[in-house]
């Protein structure tokens, strides 16, 4: 399915997922979008891993940016569940280069909210395409299921998935 418009890169459908995550986003959501993305996952008690991981990778000052953009952000339930020693493995100096990629590939260059998204694909700010499919009112992104929405930052928008995406080589 193609896309329309730019700024509907995802379009009309994360808003059936919203309602079955809108209980579970309470702990996620900032009162005010006044912090941008950085802020908003350093503040979240459940993306310590994701902070730590931009940190490494020096895309802090890019995620603080003016964006907007859209960030499918993995828990640090998600980054657990990664074969043993692969996280340790990303955040060496070395594997630099393998971890930028891994997480720009987790973004999306414009703001996108649950309302506006449907079954198709979307490119990532790493340049790589992220499929997004809708199956019974669950919402699906490069097969993470995405569990809370539309948590508001300044410079974007975060959607919680419960895995983190690797992209395809």
């Amino acid at each position: 399915m193609k896309l329309r418009t730019p700024l509907k890169l995802i379009a009309v459908a994360l808003a059936s997922a919203l309602a079955l995550s809108f209980a579970n986003a309470g702990s996620y959501k900032s009162k005010k979008a006044s912090k941008d993305l950085v802020g908003v996952a350093a503040s979240a008690e459940n993306f310590s891993t994701l902070v730590a991981a931009v940190k490494a990778a020096d895309l802090v000052d890019v995620l603080q940016g003016d964006g907007p953009y859209t960030v499918f952000a993995p828990t640090d339930e998600a980054f657990a569940a990664l074969p043993e020693g692969t996280l340790e493995s990303l955040l060496k100096p070395e594997n630099k280069d393998q971890l930028v990629a891994i997480l720009t590939h987790h973004v999306v260059p414009a703001k996108v909210l649950a309302k506006d998204v449907a079954s198709g694909t979307v490119n990532t700010a790493n340049g790589s395409q992220l499929e997004i499919a809708i199956n019974s009112g669950t919402v699906m992104v490069g097969g993470a299921k995405v569990v809370a929405t539309d948590i508001m930052a300044s410079n974007g928008v975060i959607h919680v998935i419960d895995k983190v995406i690797v992209p395809e080589a």
